[in-house]
């Protein structure tokens, strides 16, 4: 086999090989050989009929697969310093004769990366200070999770009671899916239902009715219903109140562990902080990329995001999973096609792809790696964490593991270089 390769558009690779004579002659060999057992001949048995009874024509497309799928991958292979391909390729056939069989490949490839500045910039940086009141609401989330749920029949429903109704709803007088149930149980306050829907149910009393009227959301799920106004008649059947534990210290200690109630808020001071400092560190390195983003020119094809896009639509199917719901019937819920709905994720996925696209060539550029000694500090630190030594933890680590802690101790080497060259700043509040 000869070959060559050529830069083509929008982020391809046209690769072009070239067979001859002899080797077409072994592909159709190799097809017949392989596949000759499908085949009965009169006067032969199954699968012992010559080729030349057969007919060498049955086998041409066999040999040509053959052909293209014993040397692309040499290629590649060969071409790996020069492109990396990042989808399936499209292939066709140049030339076909008995003497030559030439076939073309057109693949997608990661494309070439120009960041026109990284350094040197304004780039807000974000910073979250946990305060007070959400320490008292996780305090208060606590006691709603051990309250007492107890039978109201002496006022109307009020935010925080669970109520019990029968609804039906109608947009221009027509029914619609999924906006009809009998005895649902419904927290108000929690948001559950469609704007303005839970405000209206406040104030109704046990077997009262009444007409809730809302306005569905220019962004609801259901095509059909987008900034459609909706009536639903409502009939209140019963109340549920709760009654709330007192925050004591022997509370705190049957609910949580901790001894008293000053040391339950210190550790939830110390964890909601640490999961704002975690929120702070995406926004501002989020802040860092969209920055250099907009300095960046990088031609992605389509193969890229269309992977990035299976990863995010998966995502969501898992989500779906844990609330015991399958995506095929999510999607005929909101009467939504898969190629519709994965549409909804293009943007973000060819964000996301842009983005991934420049840490990897400023991590080329810059030169960033991890040493064995920061991996192995690493390594010790976890092992410490679970009471194992560093030999042992990391004897029973997967591979894949060390390949995670070596990528994340780079990845933060990457933003603290660029932290560390552009002007950050801190938005006042206001």
């Amino acid at each position: 086999m000869k070959y060559t390769t050529k830069a083509a558009e929008k982020s391809t690779v046209k690769i072009t090989m070239k067979f001859d004579g002899e080797e077409w002659k072994n592909a159709i060999t190799k097809a017949y050989n392989q596949n000759k057992h499908k085949y009965s001949v009169p006067g032969f048995r199954k699968g012992k009929a010559p080729l030349a009874r057969i007919g060498k024509e049955v086998f041409y497309e066999d040999a040509l697969n053959i052909l293209f799928s014993e040397n692309y991958g040499t290629v590649l292979d060969k071409k790996a310093k020069d492109f990396t391909v990042v989808g399936e390729p499209e292939v066709s056939i140049e030339n076909f004769t008995d003497e030559e069989i030439v076939l073309v490949a057109v693949a997608p490839v990661k494309p070439e990366v120009k960041i026109n500045s990284y350094k040197g910039m304004k780039i807000q940086k974000f910073e979250y200070t946990v305060k007070d009141e959400e320490v008292e609401a996780e305090l208060q989330r606590l006691r709603d999770r051990n309250a007492r749920k107890v039978e109201v029949t002496d006022r109307a429903a009020q935010n925080g009671d669970i109520v019990n109704i029968d609804f039906v709803g109608t947009v221009d007088g027509v029914k619609f899916d999924g906006g009809e149930a009998e005895g649902f149980d419904l927290t108000l306050g929690s948001g559950q239902f469609i704007p303005g829907f839970e405000d209206q149910v406040v104030g109704m009393n046990i077997g009262e009715s009444k007409d809730v009227n809302v306005t569905f959301p220019e962004n609801y799920q259901a095509e059909n219903l987008k900034g459609k106004a909706a009536v639903f008649a409502v009939k209140l059947n019963a109340i549920q109140g709760k009654e709330f534990p007192e925050v004591t210290d022997e509370f705190i200690k049957e609910a949580t562990g901790s001894e008293t109630v000053a040391e339950y808020k210190a550790k939830t001071l110390e964890r909601l902080q640490g999961q704002a400092d975690r929120k702070a560190t995406d926004a501002t390195e989020n802040s860092i990329l969209d920055a250099i983003a907009a300095n960046t020119e990088v031609e992605i094809p389509q193969a890229m995001i269309e992977r990035e896009i299976d990863g995010l639509v998966q995502k969501f199917e898992y989500q779906l999973m844990y609330q015991g719901l399958k995506l095929e019937d999510y999607l005929t819920f909101l009467k939504v096609t898969l190629s519709d709905f994965r549409k909804n994720y293009e943007e973000q996925a060819t964000k996301n792809v842009k983005s991934q696209l420049i840490i990897s060539k400023l991590i080329e550029e810059e030169k960033i790696e991890a040493t064995e000694e920061e991996i192995n500090a690493q390594i010790e630190k976890q092992a410490k964490s679970v009471e194992k030594t560093f030999e042992d933890y990391k004897n029973g680590m997967d591979p894949r593991q060390i390949d995670y802690i070596r990528s994340d101790i780079i990845i933060t080497k990457l933003f603290d270089m660029l932290m560390a060259n552009n002007e950050m700043y801190v938005e006042e509040s206001k």
